[in-house]
């Protein structure tokens, strides 16, 4: 496994099975024009737009193809983790999750951390050392639970 910065040639591949992912794992739960709405703010356009903010994006790779990606914003929010299906279980969000932490205290983080967990994500979060902050909430009609680690 490789795990790298993102790259422009990347973002078709990460939009894909961020798609894919968020259709089956988070907007699941939401009404259709809620998903709808989710899905196109974080096509292309809108990723290229974190990028634009400032937020770190990491890919992961095995075999030269894409197996998960992440991203954190301001230094302290872990933004998106994203694994393939076929890849869960095998130590690939724990590998970004190292990578995009380490960088993200490089850049000048305590170490310090929110995410805003789906449901689905809930084990894996808290098996990285986050804990609930606060009870699952939805905003906007997409359901959330806040989570944080400390440094």
């Amino acid at each position: 496994m490789q795990i790298r910065p993102i790259e422009a040639g990347d973002i078709p591949a990460v939009v894909a099975l961020f798609r894919a992912l968020a259709s089956e794992f988070i907007v699941h739960e939401s009404p259709p024009e809620v998903a709808a709405t989710f899905l196109r703010d974080n096509d292309e356009q809108g990723f290229q737009g974190f990028l634009a903010k400032g937020y770190v994006y990491h890919v992961a790779e095995i075999d030269g193809g894409l197996a998960g990606f992440i991203a954190v914003r301001e230094c302290k929010h872990l933004y998106h983790m994203f694994v393939g299906k076929n890849f869960h279980g095998c130590g690939v969000a724990r590998a970004m999750w190292d990578v995009a932490r380490r960088a993200a205290m490089e850049g000048g983080g305590d170490g310090s951390f929110t995410v805003n967990s789906s449901n689905y994500a809930l084990p894996v979060y808290q098996s990285m050392g986050f804990e609930r902050s606060a009870p699952m909430q939805s905003v906007n009609g997409l359901y959330f639970n806040p989570m944080k680690l400390s440094a």
